[in-house]
């Protein structure tokens, strides 16, 4: 499924994709992103019985320093849900963003990134937040997993991947990708 542009109008159709993969595909663990909480949020509205579905907040620090991004109340819903919550260092940013800031220069993780954005930056987030999943224990290393992303607020891409640790990211495969927006 592809749509028409990227943004949070396509969460619920990337919800309910998901989903329906999870189960016809018997593939028990649904990774996703947690900026604000609200996909995530409306995703525990859903039958998600039988599913361990892992959110992964921006750090801590992310727009304002000691401060965390995703409301508490948020996450306090989400682990009332069922759901494991995540919160930690950007994989494909984090203190390289800290250097070429310093520094100046691109460097290979943020190489890695921007290439992965080519595709969209929903597949980037995605493949991200499965690592950071596996990283933290919460998603499975190298196994079928759903794992979700999107551009800006909301969700508008799901991929099928089998993700490694961060310290082993090129070891991931991205099986397949189930929805996305057109880039451009």
């Amino acid at each position: 499924m592809t749509f028409d542009r990227p943004g949070k109008q396509n969460t619920s159709a990337v919800l309910e994709t998901a989903l329906k993969t999870a189960r016809s595909r018997k593939i028990p663990c649904i990774v996703l992103p947690a900026t604000m909480g609200e996909s995530a949020l409306a995703l525990s509205r859903m039958d998600c019985s039988g599913l361990h579905v892992v959110c992964v907040t921006h750090v801590t620090g992310f727009r304002t320093p000691g401060e965390p991004s995703t409301p508490p109340e948020a996450c306090r819903a989400l682990r009332e849900a069922g759901f494991s919550v995540v919160t930690a260092t950007h994989l494909l940013s984090g203190a390289e963003r800290c250097l070429s800031g310093w520094f100046g220069g691109v460097y290979p993780v943020e190489i890695m990134a921007h290439t992965l954005r080519m595709l969209g930056q929903g597949v980037k987030v995605a493949l991200e937040v499965a690592c950071m999943a596996v990283d933290a224990g919460e998603a499975p290393w190298m196994t079928p997993i759903l794992s979700l992303g999107g551009t800006g607020r909301g969700l508008d891409t799901a991929v099928v991947l089998r993700a490694s640790h961060g310290a082993s990211i090129l070891d991931s495969c991205l099986d397949e990708i189930l929805c996305k927006p057109r880039l451009g």
